[in-house]
């Protein structure tokens, strides 16, 4: 079986029961144009619902994903690097934390270089 090059998508089955087909107004949008069928084309609430049945693809299915009541949020660790999706946002963490910096420690350090300094050059 050959398959398609990337980036291509998959062309639809052809059967003889089309209902219309891709056509260009004349400010060179790309429409759908419709058959020639009567309940295709009425302006009322039948010919709507006809339009949609004629667009359903009975293959297609909507399937809910399970819930995790553990755990409400997905993981989403690349969105602190791909900016906010509102559609795939999960729950956004920092893979690692950095050790917080002991602020005592540091001034005491600044204050034994300063003793240093000038013991060096009172000599």
């Amino acid at each position: 079986m050959k398959e398609k090059p990337p980036g291509r998508a998959p062309s639809p089955p052809r059967n003889d029961d089309t209902r219309g087909r891709l056509g260009v107004d004349d400010r060179g949008n790309v429409t759908w144009e419709w058959t020639d069928d009567r309940d295709l084309l009425a302006d009322d609430v039948l010919g709507e619902t006809a339009r949609l049945r004629a667009l359903v693809d009975p293959a297609l299915d909507l399937q809910d994903e399970p819930d995790d009541p553990m755990n409400p949020l997905k993981k989403n660790p690349k969105g602190l690097k791909s900016g906010y999706n509102p559609y795939n946002s999960g729950e956004l963490e920092k893979q690692s934390y950095r050790k917080k910096k002991n602020l005592k420690e540091l001034s005491k350090w600044i204050e034994l270089r300063k003793k240093v300094a000038k013991k060096t050059d009172d000599e």
